[in-house]
């Protein structure tokens, strides 16, 4: 086994390792529940995974036989509809529609058992194949893996409680003052945004080619917004007020019914915050969780608005020396640096990790929630879909997905790059994502 196959072999391993940790939470119950309405039920899931790096390694790049056509087409691709697609989507939940589980897991197994001989023993790095070209199909299906845990856990984050097994230990770090709102200039620059193919193992098609881009002084907030600060929008009249909301959000808030973020709930007169697994009073210290549509409409209130995704980067990765691979420097990631890499459960207060703060004394910028920028999500000049997953990224640059970088609790440590970007429709509420306000320089 050469070092390329030992490294591919070691991250599947971990990767499907944490799989069967993140399913095994459940209990059976579950299995076939629903509980996002835009998503599948979550047998779904369990054979997406295996399936999806079954057809794009074993099938598409190397061209061997099919284990279960049936299946693998069954499993091939989630989904990502129009939240106003919800609306009479029907519960999903009849074991008639879906496989058993024994079934999934069997196929599950004899997956793993062809992949992983492929990655130990195959010849996966071919120079000039399309799939196989710097080995691209094998770590493809790998961060494939690594991206659905988030996925995974947001949907666990909206079944019962009962539904779930609380980890011995479990306890959210609740405590902590909220930290005031305060601004840091950031001075002119250029942010680089994406990475050349050959400076990284791996990469996602929409990070490439590397891409410079001057960006302005600006002046953005150290902290995320807390709960502390976005709770003084709901009680000023936010979501009645059209006046902060562009026209289709403020439909969607009419349409929903929203009254306020969906991580919060209404528990007699006082707040409460939905842990993974148990609900707690709102911890005021800990950085909001809304949809891009939310914040966007706190910043107008605040008469700020959302960085760029230009200065986002600037801000998280440029320093007076020249950019930096973290916002802390070279170091490499650890829990005092932020909440990143499946280390909680749930955010911890805004402002708690300062050795993680970016050369300009900006804090979180990765870790503890995903950051809103303004930016739609969209190709680098010179963009080349991926042959492994040719619609990963090419199919939502439609302008209704907007970029968000950083990082949450939930994200592996291998897409903490400053390439990677992330990216979600407006109006969808359930990712672990916050903001921070910017303004202009002159409006400071």
């Amino acid at each position: 086994m050469n070092a390329l196959q030992g490294e591919a072999l070691g991250s599947y391993q971990r990767s499907r390792e944490r799989s069967r940790e993140l399913f095994d939470l459940l209990t059976d119950e579950a299995y076939y529940h629903q509980p996002i309405a835009l998503r599948h039920p979550i047998v779904f899931y369990e054979g997406h995974l295996p399936g999806f790096s079954f057809n794009a390694l074993m099938k598409k790049a190397l061209g061997r036989p099919s284990i279960d056509a049936r299946l693998e087409d069954l499993f091939a691709r989630g989904i990502d509809p129009h939240e106003s697609a919800a609306a009479g989507r029907a519960q999903v939940s009849a074991e008639s529609q879906w496989p058993s589980r024994e079934t999934v897991r069997a196929f599950a197994a004899d997956a793993d058992r062809q992949i992983e001989d492929v990655l130990a023993t195959g010849d996966l790095d071919r120079p000039g194949h399309p799939l196989l070209d710097r080995a691209e199909a094998a770590f493809c299906i790998i961060e494939h893996e690594a991206l659905h845990h988030e996925t995974l856990l947001y949907m666990w984050h909206r079944l019962p409680f009962a539904f779930k097994q609380r980890p011995s230990g479990y306890h959210p770090q609740t405590d902590g003052i909220a930290p005031p709102a305060e601004w840091i200039t950031v001075p002119a620059g250029r942010a680089t945004l994406g990475v050349d193919r050959d400076a990284v193992r791996f990469g996602w098609d929409n990070e490439f080619p590397a891409r410079a881009e001057d960006v302005a002084t600006f002046t953005l907030e150290r902290h995320d917004v807390t709960n502390a600060r976005f709770l003084e929008f709901v009680e000023a009249g936010g979501y009645r007020d059209p006046r902060w909301w562009a026209p289709e959000d403020w439909q969607w808030v009419q349409r929903e019914r929203m009254a306020h973020p969906l991580f919060w709930e209404r528990e007699g007169d006082a707040w409460r915050w939905r842990c993974m697994f148990e609900l707690v009073p709102l911890p005021l210290s800990w950085p909001v969780y809304v949809s891009h549509a939310e914040a966007s409409a706190f910043a107008r209130w605040r008469g700020a608005r959302l960085p760029t995704e230009a200065e986002f980067q600037r801000a998280a990765y440029g320093s007076p020396e020249g950019d930096r691979q973290y916002p802390w420097g070279g170091d490499e990631p650890s829990d005092e640096r932020g909440v990143f890499d499946f280390s909680s459960w749930d955010p911890h207060p805004a402002g708690s990790h300062p050795a993680g703060a970016s050369a300009w004394g900006i804090e979180d910028l990765v870790g503890n929630g995903w950051g809103w920028t303004s930016t739609p999500f969209g190709p680098f000049p010179g963009f080349q879909a991926m042959a492994s997953y040719p619609e990963y990224s090419a199919d939502f640059f439609d302008n209704q997905h907007m970029v968000m970088k950083g990082a949450s609790p939930a994200t592996a440590r291998e897409l903490l790059r400053p390439s990677f970007r992330n990216w979600f429709r407006t109006r969808y509420p359930y990712v672990y994502a916050t903001f921070r306000c910017a303004k202009d320089h002159d409006r400071a």
